[in-house]
């Protein structure tokens, strides 16, 4: 576990983010539109709870008009009724604004909660479509900000800013053309704060723009701490690491306020200026207001008409600020979600099969591979190998570490793709093949066994196509090929919950398990990366024998470390250097070959003894 930031959490950028960004200057306007196709199934109920906003706002400017008609009219003329009815007009009116507001609540909740689950599932589609490349450079905690509180705060936009920028626009705009029309001279005035207003947004809109970016990109790299300590806290307690790791949590966690906290002062800042001129302004219509009453020019309940409404649009201009701010922080949630969703998934099909279908078996022919994020100009990983397993022959793989083995393994079911060369499956070439036919005829068991928050029958029946996995025994016999045992032991059997990553169990468990889902399906092809490592001697015995009778009917790349794995093999081959440098059986390699005999020399004694069986 690291025990301070990587360098990109010192940035607050994660490494995916430099590369798949959105154009820094994109508006806010043009980022938000790309919601479109998410909103457009919701759009009339959407769009009727907008209008139905709309309506209940203009009803609260109705309310000066009726008490310029109480004042003007019964107060003046000392009629108590009218005075009465005007109120019970001004009760009705408020009744009515009260169930409009309930009406549009209830009008966008579940359309717009439905909008937020079609986009966090589409990434999560997208995530599992994308190349192993792109998951090496993101860090998990930055892609699961961007599933949880980036969708949040879109599907808070759509249902609240959106709408009342609309309903607030509106209704600024009927608002000042009702005081124009009562009496245009004061309406001049209150309209003066206009152009400083408009100026003093735009440049807010750049500010927050900048300042949203880097807290929730940061919020992100906080995520990605909390993960990994959660995931590693074996070794954090084992090495007593708990004071660095609190420490880098700090530090994370103080950036992440300081960018907040200029936040709340650019906020605070154009709050400040959007109250203060109009109220201004309101102040010194009131007072010529109030002459002109004084004068005879304006009558009183025309004055209380138009400083009610004035008031009335006091929230709608204050909440400008509030509305543009939390508009930025969708913009920036929508173009933290779209530099996921835009980055290009694995290809199906690239290029033609130039292949003749057969029984070829394997073939690696002049196979380079560099990896996506090397320098260029770099050596790359494997060079030039060409190499043939033929159809139902078993292949060891050794060499030192370091020398490219399980890139090797990757490059077979396509994990990765081969920067030159090419390989083929019996004759195809497997960048001619759909990934997910390529992927039921290779099984893989990685050297790291990894499991999922499932039972051990869901976990195992992973590895089996839906009509392997249904057929009665193949969990047993995929069991019974890993010496699976212990899963009898467990409380519910096969059906005892694992837990995240499997951690519950032993290692050992762990990888006679990930064996077995390598098995289930009864692949053509078997790429196992080391599978036996963790198995102590006996159970490794028992497992290898089991193994030989599955090898027996397929094609297997079998990357082995010790002598008694090599002696699954039919052959040999002999990694060095990223480079194929020797291949034969086990016996004629030690004959030959003084580095592979050094990487055997370990267990020289029980080669020998293996070798007499």
């Amino acid at each position: 576990m690291p025990t301070t930031p990587s360098p990109t959490t010192e940035t607050g950028r994660s490494d995916g983010k430099d590369q798949l960004a959105a154009p820094a200057r994109q508006s806010a306007v043009r980022t938000l539109l790309r919601l479109w196709p998410y909103v457009r199934p919701v759009r009339a109920r959407w769009a009727g709870a907008a209008a139905v906003a709309v309506l209940a706002s203009c009803l609260a400017l109705v309310f000066p008009l009726v008490l310029k008609w109480i004042v003007d009219g019964p107060v003046t003329d000392r009629d108590p009724g009218g005075v009465w009815l005007g109120a019970g007009v001004l009760l009705a009116l408020g009744i009515a604004e009260a169930l409009l507001f309930g009406l549009r609540r209830w009008l966008v909740a579940r359309p717009l909660a439905g909008v937020e689950a079609a986009m966090r599932a589409d990434l999560y589609r997208h995530l599992q479509r994308l190349p192993v490349a792109f998951h090496d450079k993101w860090a998990s905690g930055q892609l699961l900000s961007r599933g949880t509180t980036d969708l949040m705060v879109v599907r808070m936009f759509l249902a609240f800013p959106l709408t009342f920028l609309i309903v607030n626009g509106v209704t600024i705009a009927a608002g000042l053309t009702v005081l124009v029309v009562q009496d245009w001279g004061l309406g001049l005035v209150l309209l003066a704060p206009a152009l400083p207003l408009i100026a003093v947004c735009y440049r807010f809109e750049h500010g927050y723009a900048g300042a949203s970016r880097r807290a929730q990109d940061q919020v992100g790299d906080l995520t990605t701490v909390v993960e990994e300590s959660v995931l590693g806290i074996r070794i954090i307690k084992g090495f007593g690491r708990h004071r660095s790791q609190a420490r880098a949590f700090r530090e994370l966690s103080g950036r992440l306020r300081g960018t907040e906290l200029a936040k709340a002062r650019l906020l605070a800042g154009i709050l400040a200026v959007i109250t203060l001129l109009p109220e201004v302004a309101l102040g010194a219509a009131l007072v010529l207001g109030t002459v002109q009453v004084a004068d005879g020019e304006l009558t009183a309940g025309t004055l209380v008409a138009f400083l009610s409404t004035a008031l009335a649009l006091r929230w709608p201009i204050e909440s400008i600020g509030f509305l543009l701010a939390m508009s930025q922080e969708a913009a920036t949630a929508t173009r933290r979600y779209f530099e996921v969703l835009d980055a290009e998934e694995e290809d199906p099909l690239v290029r033609a099969d130039s292949g003749e279908p057969g029984r070829d078996g394997l073939r690696f022919d002049g196979v380079e591979f560099r990896y996506p994020d090397a320098a260029e100009g770099s050596v790359p990983t494997l060079r030039h190998i060409d190499l043939h397993i033929r159809s139902g022959e078993t292949l060891a793989l050794v060499g030192a570490t370091g020398s490219g083995k399980t890139t090797l393994t990757a490059l077979v079911p396509r994990l990765y793709d081969v920067t030159a060369g090419r390989i083929t499956l019996d004759g195809r070439d497997i960048t001619a093949m759909p990934r997910e036919e390529l992927r039921t005829l290779v099984s893989m068991a990685f050297e790291e066994p990894t499991l999922f928050s499932a039972s051990v029958a869901e976990n195992v029946l992973m590895g089996a196509p839906a009509d392997t996995a249904g057929r009665p025994g193949a969990l047993a016999r995929a069991l019974g090929v890993a010496q699976a045992d212990f899963v009898q032991r467990l409380p519910a059997g096969a059906d005892t919950e694992v837990g995240e990553q499997g951690l519950s169990l032993s290692g050992g468990q762990r990888q006679r398990l990930a064996l077995a889902r390598s098995v289930v399906g009864a692949p053509r092809y078997l790429v196992l990366d080391d599978p036996l490592s963790a198995l102590d001697v006996h159970t490794e015995a028992a497992v290898e024998a089991a193994l030989r009778r599955v090898l027996a009917d397929s094609t297997a790349l079998v990357v082995a470390h010790r002598p008694s794995t090599v002696l699954l093999a039919d052959r040999v081959a002999l990694l060095s250097q990223g480079r194929i440098a020797a291949v034969g059986t086990h016996h004629e390699l030690l004959r030959t070959n003084a580095e592979y005999r050094h990487l055997m020399s370990g267990d020289e004694a029980e080669t020998e003894e293996a070798g007499d069986r």
